[in-house]
């Protein structure tokens, strides 16, 4: 492979483009390689080099390009005092009221926080101190994640945030560390690669250019360092970003890696990047503070990289194209047993994980229902849990894992009976209109397997094209209520956490959980006998206004008919479930049992009335209504008791015909069993005779040949009498 020559030449960071001189070095910088070389004693002794090493803060106007004239300012107003470096802000730097940040007291809404666009905010931090970020942090930051594969599925995020800038493919592999001898993981892109400044800002917390564009999955500016660090102690990254508007070629190499921190005793997280610039043919060093701090940091990349070489290191630039992002992780995190958390073995076109999230059982139904196979394998293949991570692939892009495709998989291809529900939300407080983009089309329906009575079910929540929530399970009912029923809805209103594994618990999503609690029960109410549960029937959300009020008139009939006459209203539960004790038994049993009890107590209310004295003249009028009622629901009950007998009769009279079926089947094939017995035999009868005849026939042969030869015998001995006869 050919690798263009490196030229070693000085470019200063004045000499570039203005957008390639965002960051100047003042104070202490980010990237100045004093941080690693603690011990380095050739320095003299109170001169500026030697105290900018001890010094670890970020630099003035991070990633925020000045003026030309604000920046030579401020390098004149440099003075050394003690061991600080202090800055001193320029006169003319007044503040406004303009870079007033209006505040928010809304928690999940305070981290849209974008900064002050302007020179005063970086020069009024002159003498306040810099937090310091302990490498600990990176470990308690990748707690975050509790699942490996959702680490892994940030990664992808940030490819397909890519293909606004060109990417076609996002490449997840498996490597050999030939240095450590052990696994690494691979995650590439073809996307606009990343600029020396935006490499430092993906290496740093919190710093998102993301947030501010519509329709990209990141926005915080801290899931490639939660996710990378949750798969590995160490990540290192090579991009290449293609020059354009004026600004030249540029590549990169960054490193952050745990196993360096901790190594090395560093307080403060550190971490060393070089850069290039490409003139014409040639690339050449882009040194934005010295040549020994970029040779400083080179080495200390080739060091504790993966690689054992600086030209192991470089030519893996050659492996991206005109532009792009490579992404290696290594010194992956293992379990207990000293094995990789992650099972590379297994499936050598898949990355799954071992532990709790393998469960052997779902594996193998997998095999048996096909159908299911994304819920019951998703939380432990990468392989499976892609395929359904995004609702909609760009024409053309790929997900490519370990050489072989993933194919998108769209999850209202798994469902049967589907239907299709809009939901809008309201709006909340003093809101008084909403986006009309805020609504979510949610389709729900049985899983295909859900005829064999297996307990899957959920909402798949998709957030911006994501799977944030994957078979969100709503409604935990005690019995089989709710099983086989799966949704699948994108809902933008509602913000996720930072994990990307779930939202953030607002007003809104509560709203959202009850509605697709009310739809699913809904849902299941109108159509599990389909799929051969029960009809359920009498349920409240599925009775119609009218049937509600026709309930509410008899009830106060009821009542009416108790006050005047003293009796009691007959108890219509006692009469369903009396009905449905006896649904096993002949149809007219509970219509009759049913007929009698009113009838005692109709008869008992008259007595006791005539006892008493109190017998209104229209108590017979109200309680032949409520004959006339009772008698009216008992014939809707008998109804449907004769549906259910009708069905079960045509049901049993289906089964008869099938098992007579079955039967004559049965016969056909006994009758061909002894057909091919009778074949059988006469073949066998036939063999033998033609067997006996080629016995014969070889024996008369045989009886000729030895008739031949003895007959030849004579006739040589005949001539042999002749010719000594002749000889005499």
């Amino acid at each position: 492979m050919s690798t263009l020559p490196i030229k070693e030449e000085v470019i200063h960071v004045e000499d570039l483009d203005h957008q390639n001189t965002a960051m100047i070095p003042v104070s202490n910088g980010v990237c100045g390689s004093r941080f690693f070389d603690d011990d380095d004693d050739d320095d003299v002794e109170g001169s500026p080099l030697k105290k900018m090493k001890v010094e670890a803060a970020l630099p003035v106007g991070f990633l925020d390009p000045l003026p030309p004239e604000e920046r030579a300012a401020l390098n004149r107003a440099r003075n050394i005092v003690g061991n600080n470096v202090l800055v001193v802000a320029p006169e003319k730097v007044v503040a406004s009221s303009t870079g007033v940040v209006s505040s928010c007291k809304q928690f999940w809404k305070a981290g849209d926080y974008e900064g002050i666009d302007n020179g005063f905010a970086a020069g009024h931090t002159v003498g306040m101190d810099h937090v310091r970020v302990h490498p600990k942090f990176l470990h308690s930051n990748a707690t975050s994640h509790k699942w490996a594969l959702g680490a892994f599925a940030e990664l992808l995020d940030n490819a397909m945030d890519e293909v606004c800038n060109g990417a076609t493919y996002v490449s997840a592999d498996v490597l050999d560390n030939k240095k450590e001898k052990g696994k690494m993981i691979l995650v590439e892109d073809n996307g606009g690669g990343m600029t020396p400044d935006k490499m430092r800002a993906c290496m740093s917390l919190g710093y998102s250019a993301k947030s501010k564009l519509a329709n990209t999955i990141g926005q915080y500016g801290n899931g490639f360092k939660t996710s990378s660090m949750r798969l590995g102690a160490d990540v290192i990254v090579f991009s290449r970003c293609r020059g354009r508007d004026g600004i030249s070629t540029t590549q990169s190499v960054g490193m952050l890696s745990y196993t360096f921190l901790r190594s090395t005793g560093k307080e403060d997280i550190v971490v060393p990047m070089i850069d290039f610039v490409k003139r014409e043919e040639t690339w050449e060093m882009l040194v934005r503070s010295s040549v020994d701090d970029w040779k400083r940091n080179s080495d200390t990349i080739v060091q504790w990289s993966p690689y054992e070489s600086e030209k192991d290191l470089f030519q893996q630039f050659e492996l991206l194209n005109d532009q792009g992002t490579r992404i290696i992780i290594y010194n992956l995190w293992e379990d207990e047993e000293g094995a990789t958390e992650l099972d590379f073995d297994t499936d050598p076109q898949d990355i799954q994980i071992r532990g709790v999230s393998r469960d052997e059982k779902k594996i193998e139904m997998a095999k048996e229902y096909p159908n299911s196979r994304h819920f019951l394998t998703y939380q432990h293949s990468l392989r499976s849990y892609a395929s359904i991570l995004y609702l909609r692939l760009s024409p053309g892009f790929r997900i490519i894992l370990r050489g072989k495709d993933i194919e998108h998989h769209n999850l209202v291809n798994d469902m049967m009976l589907s239907e299709e529900i809009t939901y809008r939300p309201q709006p909340i407080g003093d809101q008084t209109s909403q986006d009309p983009n805020a609504v979510a089309q949610v389709t729900i329906g049985f899983v295909k397997d859900a005829k064999h009575h297996i307990d899957i079910q959920g909402f798949n929540v998709y957030h911006k094209n994501r799977l944030i929530k994957p078979f969100w399970r709503v409604w935990n009912a005690a019995g089989s209520d709710g099983r086989g029923v799966i949704g699948v809805l994108e809902a933008n209103f509602v913000e996720p956490a930072h994990d990307k594994q779930g939202f953030e618990r607002t007003i809104v999503l509560a709203r959202l959980e009850a509605r697709l609690v009310v739809m699913q029960k809904k849902y299941w109410s109108s159509n599990c006998h389909l799929i051969g549960y029960a009809k359920r029937r009498n349920i409240k959300s599925s009775v119609s206004p009218e049937k509600e009020t026709n309930a509410s008139a008899k009830s106060k009939s009821c009542s009416r008919f108790s006050s005047t006459s003293h009796t009691t209203c007959p108890d219509k539960s006692k009469w369903k479930s009396t009905g449905s004790e006896h649904e096993k038994g002949p149809v007219h049993s509970p219509i009759q049992e049913m007929n009698q009890t009113m009838l005692r107590e109709t008869q008992q209310a008259c007595m006791s009335n005539r006892k008493t004295g109190q017998f209104p003249g229209n108590t017979v009028v109200k309680m032949e209504d409520t004959v006339s009622n009772s008698r009216e629901e008992n014939h809707s009950t008998k109804n449907s008791l004769q549906q259910a007998y009708q069905y079960e009769k045509d049901r049993n009279k289906n089964l008869e015909g099938q098992l007579k079926a079955a039967q004559k089947l049965i016969s056909d094939l006994n009758n061909n069993h002894d057909n091919l017995a009778r074949m059988l035999i006469e073949e066998r009868r036939r063999r033998d005779k033609e067997e006996e005849s080629l016995r014969n026939r070889l024996k008369d042969a045989s009886d000729t040949i030895e008739k031949l030869v003895n007959k030849v015998r004579l006739l040589e001995n005949r001539n042999a009498n002749t010719s000594i006869k002749r000889e005499r």
